[in-house]
């Protein structure tokens, strides 16, 4: 597919006026076409590193995927795999035809319960966190536990890979900022060292499953019963990781938001149902991995705004930057000397 395909294929959805009108939303490995009742999710025929979309057959099978993948966390939303097909009239969706494309179809859900949109607005309560906590809880227990090394090697390799945006920090923040980077990248190399016997431990406990691999806001509603999606189907190296490293990513996003007086009660209610903590090391490794979340958001956003004249892009690397830097001095007085 290419973008003058996707237009020829929006226009195919019928509208009953300018406020029903389809909206296509972009990512750089994805289109989505929302409608009033549905969502269709198409690959972009792309190829990196950590992912390849290239052939018909690898988006037809990443589709049939993510299907199956979200559909262990939440029934009645992801629909099915449908064809995009090649017709008289152009290119449709779910009809007779030469099939170019697949793609995933979704019911639409209330974008105003979007939590990313509720955090922002100051609308998400301890309840809401407490019911979330209970359902990925739950989730975890009845995923499937992950047999893999947890050496500190490869987990400082990522952690360094924040070195590759170190200009636009530098031009962005100055030269000082360049050099706390570096600081950082070094004392994180150590403290993996000092944490790798209880990682792999926990692993050896069964603390890594299968899970969602990227846990943030945006991709939970918060309904009368929360609804998590979107999990990352196109590398299981990002999906099976310890679920401290799930709730960490979450809890990195609400204190991004400024809600960090709702970690407490979902931490709560999740280790009440999923006792995964039961040792200092272990918090020292939750610390650990919200501060490498905050490290993966910031170098997201550090290329974007390296790529293009992005606004909000270089507005999200002053403040990841900040909460960044604020983990690593928290790290360094709170755990020094006791892992």
């Amino acid at each position: 597919m290419t973008d003058e395909q996707i237009q020829d294929l929006i226009r195919f959805f019928p509208s009953r006026g300018e406020a029903d009108l389809p909206q296509l939303v972009e990512t750089h490995i994805s289109w989505v076409i929302l409608t009033g009742k549905w969502a269709f999710k198409l690959k972009k025929p792309v190829k990196f590193d950590f992912l390849d979309f290239s052939t018909l057959e690898k988006r037809r099978y990443y589709c049939q995927e993510e299907v199956r993948l979200n559909n262990r966390l939440t029934q009645g939303v992801y629909l099915g795999v449908v064809p995009v097909v090649k017709t008289k009239e152009g290119l449709r969706l779910e009809q007779e035809g030469e099939v170019v494309d697949y793609a995933v179809k979704m019911n639409r859900l209330d974008n105003s319960r979007q939590m990313n949109k509720l955090l922002e607005k100051g609308e998400v309560h301890p309840a809401h966190m407490e019911a979330l906590a209970e359902q990925l809880a739950a989730f975890h227990l009845r995923a499937d536990v992950v047999e893999k090394e947890t050496g500190p090697e490869a987990m400082k390799e990522d952690f360094a890979n924040l070195e590759a945006v170190k200009p636009c920090i530098e031009k962005k923040l100055g030269s000082e900022a360049g050099r706390e980077l570096s600081e950082c990248i070094a004392f994180a190399g150590n403290f993996l060292d000092k944490l790798a016997p209880r990682m792999a431990e926990r692993a050896r406990q069964g603390c890594i499953v299968d899970g969602h691999g990227d846990l943030h806001s945006r991709n939970i509603f918060l309904l009368p019963e929360p609804v998590i999606f979107d999990c990352i189907e196109f590398n299981p190296h990002f999906r099976q990781v310890d679920v401290l490293d799930e709730l960490a990513f979450l809890c990195m996003d609400l204190d991004f938001h400024g809600a960090r007086h709702l970690e407490e009660p979902f931490l709560q209610t999740y280790l009440r149902e999923n006792p995964r903590i039961s040792e200092d090391a272990d918090w020292a490794i939750f610390s650990y991995y919200k501060w490498y979340r905050a490290n993966v958001r910031l170098k997201v956003n550090a290329l974007r705004a390296m790529e293009e004249e992005n606004p909000e892009a270089e507005s999200a690397v002053e403040e990841y930057w900040q909460l960044f830097t604020t983990y690593y001095h928290s790290l360094m007085e709170e755990w020094v000397g006791q892992v």
